[in-house]
């Protein structure tokens, strides 16, 4: 039996949940207050209500306590400020015992009983001695989340190669596989350095807009194959626009030639 769910993500770079329908009737953009793992925490709904058989991660639904009030939005602000000097703390412990990691970013749970710190590394650090001594420091439970470089673009955040804030950080909800053969169908130049977004990965925009491009291609000649021009001339195909869905052919007297379709 289906049952109707809401897609919110946790804290700024936190997991994505699905949470209870309920009276409230939160919009996308709302932020509302969640029961969350052993404590409240505060999340952005992503998306309308939509109907589900099954959870895809196989969680219970959690429950939306309220939407975010004026005297929640100060706590969320001053929990961001806190985790600016739990970020210097941890970043001198790490210095200190020399650890390979590279420390990314750190957050607060809303109601201050968590605090998650993001790194980046090579292979596995043994960190048991800093979460000690953190959670000693900071009286909370303490999470040390390795993340990859994607994770550490959209935690960052910044510009993409477009010149648009970063889809990871601004609107993308999980990563998707991108392929190199994304790139090949939209006719792009298989250089790295054109294809890549500046987690170094191939740019997420790939794989969303994959399948417009998949649609636009329907009917169109291949780059290179032969085809015969309304006049009957055998021409081959030098060119072709996905987007304008044209194609540039050359006839067999040099003749080029624009057609649509």
């Amino acid at each position: 039996m289906a049952f109707e769910a809401l897609q919110v993500r946790t804290r700024e770079a936190g997991k994505i949940v699905y949470c209870e329908k309920c009276e409230l009737a939160p919009v996308i953009g709302d932020y509302v207050i969640i029961e969350f793992d052993r404590g409240l925490e505060y999340g952005l709904v992503l998306t309308a209500v939509q109907a589900f058989e099954t959870l895809p991660d196989e969680e219970p639904l959690k429950k939306i306590v309220r939407k975010v009030t004026k005297e929640d939005l100060l706590q969320i602000e001053k929990n961001k400020g806190s985790t600016r000097d739990a970020y210097c703390a941890c970043s001198k412990k790490i210095q200190e015992k020399k650890l390979s990691m590279k420390l990314i970013g750190a957050e607060y749970s809303f109601d201050r009983g968590k605090l998650i710190f993001y790194f980046t590394a090579d292979g596995r650090v043994d960190f048991r001695e800093l979460v000690k001594e953190l959670a000693s420091h900071f009286k909370a439970r303490i999470e040390l989340k390795q993340i990859g470089v994607r994770d550490e673009a959209k935690f960052i955040g910044g510009f993409g190669p477009c010149g648009r804030h970063l889809c990871c950080a601004k609107f993308l909800k999980d990563f998707e596989p991108v392929t190199i053969r994304m790139a090949k169908e939209q006719n792009l130049p298989l250089n790295p350095t054109k294809i890549s977004g500046i987690c170094g990965r191939l740019m997420c925009c790939l794989y969303y807009e994959y399948s417009t491009y998949k649609e636009l291609l329907k009917g169109l000649p291949k780059l290179g194959s032969k085809i015969k021009t309304k006049e009957g001339k055998n021409a081959k195909v030098i060119s072709v626009n996905t987007l304008k869905r044209t194609v540039l052919v050359e006839t067999e007297d040099k003749v080029q030639v624009e057609i649509k379709y």
